[in-house]
């Protein structure tokens, strides 16, 4: 198979700082792989608590002295939607990077860099169109909220959709007023580094946006403690959102937090059984199956159980596993080799737990990089490890359920609360349901189509907080009540007692 190499790589990706490209202070540096060749591209500055140090002072001098959070939100609407410009006039360059870097296909890595621009179009609007609360009491006072910028923002990426989810902590964090460092997943450092010149040709002031390349126990690490930085928006794996929970508890941060899933598909005897074929596919093969938000369990009614294993089966066999760089690849190769070695040990588990219906291990004909062929396992118990752990990687668990109750039982019979897909014709019924399961999102009849407007966040073990409209301009601002008298104020006069006695 050839393998596509992207003209103009760079040989190295350092640290963006106060407006400057620079080194570690130490000098290292770690090696970043492509996950078809397994080879390094390049390398990455690998960011220390003494460079994250210099990031924060620069953003933290931005946020105090710089004009960004004083700029009326007009103007910094006006930056956001140049920036919105730029991304959307470099989309295929960003998909063919975003593609190389992590294995995601093509096709696919384009929606996400259009997904990008529209994130910073939204958030300008938005931060123009917002209105706060006033409350009068006649004759006597106003009270009213005045929002303004928290400060230092840290932001803490994952490497399934990297530009992407940049662009939703970034477009928010900069329309709110904030300055930022950016902490990418050292997988997937490649895209990353463009956000530099994009937002410097787009006007923003230097030290708005700072970008510490770097390991999460060392950068991110370091940036979570940091005192100065006061918020903390961390999109990963829920045993490291733990971890960034405890550590941001000495300074009492703000805190958002997207975590992992293992979000249940329910589909009932009375479902539309082609569209949700197509639906329960798409939602756990797309991206490779490395998404928070997959279907990864498909909970399916007795009667027409046997039907749908062997339609989703067949289907899943016919996957074009391939080339990323190939539009016509439906799933491409897993990230990284340690990711790959991880899912591949859960689909060796799930062969003792469930019977296997299509994949189980490489694909013919892939010798080299991190394949996978979509499998399926059928008849899985609720107690399998495939069935409660979240695998991230083109691996689905059907179940077999009787009643709705029992439907319902094994929905939320797992540690995680992130979405939920239903699909049924019973009006009354996927009202019910979706109110009941334990998830911070529901799709009847659809997969993952969100709205921007909408709060994107979990229950359980799956996140802390809401993201998404106004809910993150309220993550990144402090509402402060401000009361303005309109006349004289009654006031019980202290002291005043003992007056004119002997």
């Amino acid at each position: 198979m050839t393998h596509h190499v992207p003209e103009g790589l760079p040989g190295e990706l350092k640290h963006y700082i106060g407006g400057e490209l620079v080194d570690s202070v130490s000098g290292k540096t770690f090696d970043v792989l492509d996950p078809v060749s397994n080879t390094p591209y390049g390398t990455a500055a690998a960011g220390r608590a003494e460079d994250v140090d210099r990031a924060v002072a620069a953003a933290r001098q931005a946020f105090t002295g710089g004009p960004w959070p004083r700029m009326p939100p007009r103007a910094r609407a006006r930056v956001l939607n140049k920036i919105a410009d730029a991304v959307e006039a470099q989309d295929k360059r960003l998909a063919e990077l975003e593609t190389f870097d992590t294995g995601l296909p093509i096709t696919q890595a384009l929606g996400q860099a259009q997904r990008a621009a529209e994130n910073f179009r939204f958030f300008a609007d938005l931060v123009v169109a917002q209105a706060d609360d006033t409350y009068q009491v006649p004759g006597r006072q106003v009270n009213y909220v005045h929002r303004k910028p928290v400060g230092v923002a840290g932001l803490i990426t994952p490497w399934n959709t990297p530009f992407m989810l940049e662009s939703w902590k970034l477009a928010p964090a900069l329309a709110s007023g904030c300055t930022v460092v950016l902490k990418p997943a050292e997988f997937t450092p490649l895209s990353a580094g463009l956000w530099a010149g994009i937002f410097a040709d787009a006007g923003l002031p230097d030290g708005v946006f700072n970008l510490v390349n770097g390991f999460g126990e060392e950068a991110g690490d370091a940036l979570v403690k940091h005192p100065a930085v006061p918020l903390i928006s961390f999109t990963g794996e829920t045993t490291t959102g733990q971890t960034i929970y405890r550590n941001c508890a000495a300074h009492l941060k703000g805190m958002s937090m997207e975590l992992g899933g293992k979000s249940p598909a329910i589909v009932f005897a009375d479902a539309d059984l082609d569209a949700a074929l197509d639906s329960t596919l798409f939602g756990v093969f797309s991206l490779n199956g490395e998404r928070c938000t997959a279907g990864s369990r498909i909970l399916v009614e007795r009667p027409v159980y046997d039907e749908f294993c062997a339609r989703y089966a067949a289907r899943a066999a016919d996957i074009v596993v391939g080339d990323p760089h190939d539009p016509a690849t439906e799933v491409g190769a897993l990230v990284h080799p340690e990711h790959y070695e991880k899912v591949m040990r859960y689909v060796e588990i799930g062969k003792s737990e469930g019977r296997l219906l299509a994949g189980g291990g490489r694909p013919a004909g892939l010798d080299t990089g991190n394949y996978v062929a979509p499998t399926v396992f059928a008849d899985v118990p609720p107690t399998a490890r495939i069935f409660q752990e979240e695998i991230f990687g083109p691996v689905v668990a059907l179940t077999p359920f009787d009643t709705e109750a029992e439907a319902l039982a094994l929905a939320n019979d797992v540690k995680y609360g992130l979405a939920a897909y239903l699909w049924t014709s019973n009006l009354e019924r996927a009202h019910t349901f979706a109110q009941t399961v334990e998830a911070g999102m529901v799709w009847l009849n659809s997969h993952n189509v969100r709205d921007l407007r909408t709060p994107f966040g979990g229950v359980k073990a799956s996140g802390l907080g809401h993201e998404g409209g106004y809910r993150s301009l309220d993550f990144y601002t402090h509402q402060q009540a401000i009361h303005v008298s309109l006349g004289p104020v009654h006031t019980a006069r202290f002291g005043t007692a003992r007056k004119g006695q002997s």
